[in-house]
């Protein structure tokens, strides 16, 4: 199933995707779609990384920056 979404887009932005849309064979519609999924998951991983190293933090399994320090020197 899929919606309908308006955004706003600088004219050179959007001759660009115009241009690579004729490239591609595919619509404007399609690429701006797949550039949205593909960065909503991006951004959606990073965010549960975040939070999962923060969790790991409070749980106290974290390591000192001094004794990465030395590890990396080593």
């Amino acid at each position: 199933m899929t919606t309908t979404l308006s955004v706003r887009i600088n004219t050179d932005t959007k001759k660009q995707l115009e241009a690579l849309a004729k490239r591609a064979r595919r619509s404007k519609s399609f690429l701006a779609a797949e550039a949205i999924a593909a960065f909503v998951e991006g951004e959606s991983w990073q965010l549960d990384e975040i939070q999962a190293g923060l969790k790991e933090l409070d749980e106290g399994r974290g390591v000192r920056h001094k004794e990465v320090s030395t590890w990396l020197r080593a």
